[in-house]
C-alpha cells in the first residue's frame, strides 16, 4: 500500500496533465478505480478515476511498461491524449515500453493514435490476431504492468471515451503474486505473436487449474483456459463455481449479457448457472447496458427477467452535453458481488466468445469492504433516473451505438 505522503506527491505530479483526483479506496494490494460518464449526474463515491491512476503509474515507472490492449484511439486534448504524453515522457527518460494490440482492433483504432504510439522512442509495438492462437476470439483484455511491480486491469479500453464518457471499473494492483501472473500472461501472448510471425506454432496448451478462494484472498483467473500460463486458473470455471455457491445475493453490472456467441451459437454456461441460483432462492440484480437490447438478445433477457428472484434493469446513459458521441455514453463495467463478501472485477462481457475463446482477465477478491464499495457503485446506477426495469412486453428498438 502506498502511504499518504507518496499518494500526495503522485497527485501533484499528475495535477497538470490528469483529471482531478478523488479520494482513494483501497485494500492491501488493490485499489478500486472507476470512471463515470461526464455530466451523467453520478457521484464518484470516493473512488479515483482511471486517468488519474494511469498517469500516476506511468509517471512512477522506472524500467518498463508492458501494455496489452484491444485497440487504441485518442482525441487531441482528451484525458487519453495526456496519458500518451506521459508514455512519451517515460520513454524519453529510458523506460522500455512494449505495446501488444489485437489485430482486429485496427478497425476500431484511430490511425493518428497508432502512428503516435509507434513513434514513441524505443517502443516495441506488435499486433496479434488472437484467433491464430485460440482458433477464434480476440485480445479483449485491457491491462498493463509497470516495472513488474504494479499493474492495472479493468474494463477500460485504450480509448479516450473510456476515460471520460463511459462507465468503467478496474483495479490498480500492487499484489506481487498477481502482478507476476499478469506479467506472465503478457509474455505468453507477446511470445505467441513472435512465433506466429515466424511461422511457428504457438505455445502448447496448459492444463486448466482449478481456483479456490478463501477469506481475505485474491485470485486472478483468465481465458481461454488452454492458453493461460501455468498456474493461472480458468475464468469461466471460476465464474460458474462462484455462482453455484452463492447463498443470498448476486449483483452484476455488465455491458452485454446473453447465452449467445458472436455468431449466435448457443452458449448456456453462465445463463444456466444464474437460473439455478434463482431457483434456490438467491436474489439476483442484473444491470445491463441499453446496447444489450438487440432483437436476438431481448428474448433471452426477458426469459431471465421473469424468473423468481431475478431483477433485471437497463441503463441508458444520457447523451453528453456537447452532443452525440459515437460508441460512448454506455455502461461498460464488468463487475459482480456475491453474498456481500466476494468481489469480481473483469474485462469480459457475459456471453459466448469471451470466456471460452478470447483473452480476458478477471480478478476475484474475497473481501467484504471491496464488495461493499462495488455494491455502492452498482446501487447508484440501479437507482439512477436513466435506469429502468426491463419491460417484458415491450419490443425495444435495436441499439445503434455509432449513430444518433
Amino acid at each position: 500500500m502506498r502511504g499518504m505522503k507518496q499518494a500526495g506527491l503522485a497527485a501533484g505530479l499528475c495535477a497538470l496533465v490528469c483529471l482531478p483526483a478523488n479520494a482513494e479506496f483501497a485494500i492491501p494490494g488493490f485499489e478500486l478505480v472507476h470512471t463515470l460518464p461526464v455530466g451523467a449526474g453520478l457521484n464518484p463515491l470516493d473512488v479515483r478515476d482511471a486517468a488519474t491512476v494511469w498517469c500516476e503509474m506511468i509517471d512512477h515507472a522506472k524500467t518498463s511498461i508492458d501494455l496489452e490492449q484491444f485497440y487504441a484511439t485518442s482525441e487531441p486534448g482528451s484525458a487519453l491524449d495526456k496519458v500518451i504524453s506521459r508514455l512519451e515522457a517515460a520513454a524519453a527518460r529510458g523506460v522500455k515500453i512494449r505495446f501488444l494490440m489485437e489485430n482486429v482492433g485496427n478497425r476500431m483504432s484511430d490511425t493518428t493514435t497508432l502512428a503516435r504510439l509507434k513513434a514513441i522512442k524505443g517502443i516495441e509495438f506488435r499486433e496479434l490476431a488472437f484467433a491464430d492462437v485460440s482458433g477464434d476470439g480476440i485480445i479483449h483484455a485491457k491491462f498493463f504492468v509497470v516495472d513488474g511491480k504494479s499493474a492495472f486491469v479493468g474494463s477500460h479500453n485504450f480509448d479516450w471515451r473510456a476515460l471520460e464518457h463511459i462507465d468503467e471499473t478496474g483495479l490498480k494492483i500492487d499484489d506481487k503474486t498477481m502482478v507476476s501472473e499478469l506479467a506472465a500472461i503478457f509474455v505468453r501472448d507477446w511470445e505467441d505473436q513472435a512465433r506466429i510471425a515466424a511461422g511457428k506454432p504457438v505455445q502448447s496448451a496448459t492444463d486448466a487449474k482449478a481456483a479456490i478462494i478463501g477469506d481475505g484472498q485474491a485470485v486472478l483467473v483468465a481465458s481461454p483456459a488452454d492458453h493461460n500460463p501455468a498456474g493461472v486458473a480458468d475464468s469461466q470455471a471460476m465464474l460458474v463455481d462462484l455462482i453455484a455457491h452463492a447463498k443470498k445475493n448476486i449483483r452484476i453490472t455488465v455491458m452485454e449479457y446473453s447465452p449467445l456467441g458472436q455468431k449466435r451459437q448457443y452458449y448456456p454456461v453462465i445463463d444456466t448457472a444464474l437460473r439455478a441460483a434463482s431457483q434456490r432462492g438467491v436474489k439476483i440484480e442484473l444491470l445491463v447496458a441499453n446496447w444489450n437490447l438487440s432483437r436476438f438478445k431481448q428474448p433471452y433477457l426477458k426469459s431471465l427477467a421473469v424468473l423468481p428472484n431475478v431483477d433485471l434493469r437497463v441503463v441508458t446513459i444520457p447523451e453528453a452535453q456537447s452532443g452525440f458521441i459515437p460508441f460512448a455514453r454506455v455502461v461498460h463495467t464488468k463487475t459482480m458481488t456475491i453474498d456481500d463478501e466476494i468481489a469480481w472485477v473483469g474485462t469480459s462481457n457475459w456471453e459466448g466468445g469471451y470466456f471460452d475463446h478470447s483473452r480476458n482477465i478477471e480478478i476475484v477478491l474475497k473481501n467484504p469492504a471491496m464488495a461493499a464499495k462495488l455494491n455502492a457503485l452498482h446501487d447508484q446506477l440501479w437507482q439512477a433516473p436513466f435506469t429502468k426495469p426491463l419491460e417484458i412486453t415491450r419490443d425495444y428498438p435495436a441499439p445503434h451505438p455509432g449513430t444518433p
